[in-house]
């Protein structure tokens, strides 16, 4: 019997088994990948992961899911069950109680959609503090509004903040949509799955806190021009002409500005200021 799904977890059961199959493809696994699944609900990813990998640990934060997993899963050597909140768990910490299971190279998850920022924020860290060890990749179902979000390049509605930050660390791309009803009870929004590549930056930014810094004064207000978000930081001529010199519209807005032009923008200021 599947357990009823509680709404403050953000629990809905994946039931496609298309949308489960193209989560597993573009997770391109190898025998020897080390897989970490966030909130596994009741173990239907779980179960399709555990023969093609060398390990899977699972962070779920339902006790009584816990307690259905530990008796559907328990006995798969590879499989290692954890339970607690994974925003607050220290994973390395915990592992090292298991000497079996070595730290996961991928994430493989259908997360809760309530807590996506936070969850991308634990996986990649941030601009100023990026995960020193970043995953080899991560798959990810998520809300379609969010997903869209992620991978939107600039110039179109969707790119944001998010879209930056996000994109600065990590390469992003669409797999593909699921709809509300591939889920139960289904959502109030359709999904998509999404993979995450951790990469470094090029070109880097000098000053990664001023370029986070940058990137929230420059979309505090979306429907304003750059040069009156940064005011600030730098006198609206002085941008005007360094915007100029990127061969950038003085008139643009944040969303406007790809990753890379970003980066450049920062740099250019910082070394100004520094004049």
């Amino acid at each position: 019997m599947t357990p009823k799904a509680r709404k403050q977890f953000g629990q809905h059961w994946l039931r496609s088994e298309k949308a489960l199959n193209q989560i597993i493809a573009a997770a391109k696994l190898q025998e020897g990948d080390r897989i970490l699944e966030i909130g596994p609900g009741t173990g239907i990813l779980t179960r399709q992961l555990l023969p093609l990998v060398q390990s899977v640990v699972a962070v779920e934060i339902d006790r009584d899911l816990c307690e259905l997993l530990a008796k559907k899963l328990g006995q798969r050597e590879n499989f290692l069950l954890l339970q607690g909140d994974f925003l607050e768990m220290d994973l390395n910490a915990q592992l090292a109680h298991f000497p079996t299971f070595q730290k996961p190279n991928k994430v493989v998850a259908n997360i809760p959609y309530n807590i996506t920022g936070p969850i991308l924020e634990k996986l990649l860290g941030t601009i100023s503090q990026p995960n020193p060890k970043p995953f080899d990749s991560i798959v990810l179902l998520v809300q379609k509004e969010v997903a869209e979000r992620l991978y939107a390049q600039s110039g179109s509605k969707a790119f944001g903040a998010l879209s930056v930050r996000v994109q600065y660390l990590a390469e992003v791309e669409f797999i593909c949509n699921v709809p509300a009803k591939a889920f139960s009870p289904p959502p109030k929004v359709d999904s998509m799955v999404v993979r995450l590549r951790p990469r470094d930056t090029d070109p880097p930014a000098h000053d990664i806190k001023y370029l986070e810094t940058l990137i929230k004064l420059g979309f505090s207000s979306k429907r304003k021009m750059l040069r009156n978000n940064l005011r600030s930081v730098i006198d609206r001529d002085r941008l005007t002409d360094l915007l100029e010199e990127l061969e950038v519209n003085p008139q643009v807005r944040a969303e406007d500005l790809s990753v890379a032009k970003w980066v450049e923008l920062s740099n250019l200021l910082r070394n100004d200021a520094r004049r």
